[in-house]
């Protein structure tokens, strides 16, 4: 019996997912989705949190705020490392080719 060899990527992983090969489109995506999640993981976060502010301190604070002064600039960090940190791998794989 020949046993199955399993091909490694020759690129680094993240939880096993090869980093290498992307194209623009999918670099794009994958940033602007990291941007999207980080934005509504954050606001979301920071809605409970003010939540349980206002509700044990018996304070008023605008729930908008969440979206203003923790969701938009968190999304917007990640954006700005991201769209980087891809770019380079688009790059990496257009001159490997």
């Amino acid at each position: 019996m020949q046993s199955a060899q399993r091909e490694r990527p020759t690129g680094g992983t993240v939880f096993g997912f090869p980093l290498k090969g992307f194209g623009f489109f999918t670099s794009l995506l994958l940033a602007f989705a990291a941007a999207f999640f980080t934005f509504f993981a954050s606001t979301t976060i920071a809605i409970f949190a003010l939540l349980a502010w206002n509700l044990l301190g018996h304070h008023a604070v605008n729930y908008a705020d969440t979206y203003r002064y923790v969701g938009f600039p968190a999304g917007l960090l990640v954006l700005v490392v991201a769209l980087p940190v891809f770019g380079v791998l688009w790059i990496r794989a257009k001159l490997d080719n």
